[in-house]
């Protein structure tokens, strides 16, 4: 009887797939579904049992009930040639006395006989590739974030830092503007200062001159050696 023709045990999925990964068990499962008012036992048998564990290999499966059958393939040292595996697998099912224990079942319970229904389900395996590693999250994003988003507050913040480095910026020639003008101010200050003071220097040697006459010399000389005194100490600071 084909698979599709179960009349005691639905059994889903009908393929065994494996992601395949060398150095490592992998499992599947199988649900075995009875919508039978009847008690079924089954049995699953492999051409390779070396290289899978069946956990339960055979069990009862109560009226209107599931059962889980958990396949694991033995960690394998090499790939086979392009993905193929040719290994299969052999569901039976017969119905069992409402007192049936899976301690209860044996190997005669499924052999064909008159009178005595034994269900056959052939399963193959399918090899899959391993998983893909997820993509790697870009450092600095914020889970649930997009990468739009991301950009957009990067630009953001970009654009702060630019502004606050040209206000500084700014500032700064601002102020050097302002020293250089208070400078320059008390340059010109100074150097109409100085030509002031050597005019006046200028009118009283000769007003000493015309006054005292030559004998005055002695007192002009003191009086310009003061003034020159004082303007170099102007000048020093």
């Amino acid at each position: 009887m084909s698979s599709t023709e179960q009349e005691l045990l639905d059994i889903n999925p009908l393929e065994l797939k494996f992601p395949f990964e060398l150095k490592k068990q992998i499992s599947c499962s199988l649900q075995l579904s009875n919508k039978t008012e009847n008690h079924v036992a089954f049995k699953v048998k492999t051409t390779n049992p070396k290289k899978y564990c069946v956990r339960p290999n055979t069990g009862i499966v109560l009226p209107r009930s599931t059962c889980d059958v958990i396949v694991t393939m033995q960690a394998q040292k090499e790939a086979p040639a392009d993905m193929q595996c040719k290994d299969k697998f052999l569901l039976q099912s017969v119905v069992a006395s409402a007192g049936t224990s899976p301690k209860d079942i044996t190997q005669e319970m499924f052999n064909k006989e008159p009178g005595r229904v034994v269900e056959e389900c052939k399963l193959r395996v399918i090899y899959l590739p391993p998983p893909q590693p997820p993509s790697p999250v870009t450092e600095g994003s914020e889970e649930g974030s997009s990468p739009r988003q991301s950009l957009t507050e990067n630009d953001s913040q970009n654009g702060s830092e630019l502004t606050r480095t040209f206000l500084e910026t700014h500032d700064k020639s601002s102020e050097a503007k302002s020293v250089i003008y208070r400078l320059t101010e008390e340059k010109t200050a100074f150097l109409h200062h100085s030509n002031r003071l050597r005019q006046e220097l200028e009118l009283l040697r000769r007003d000493i001159g015309k006054s005292r006459g030559g004998g005055a010399s002695f007192m002009f000389v003191i009086i310009v050696g003061l003034i020159g005194v004082a303007l170099g100490y102007i000048l020093k600071s």
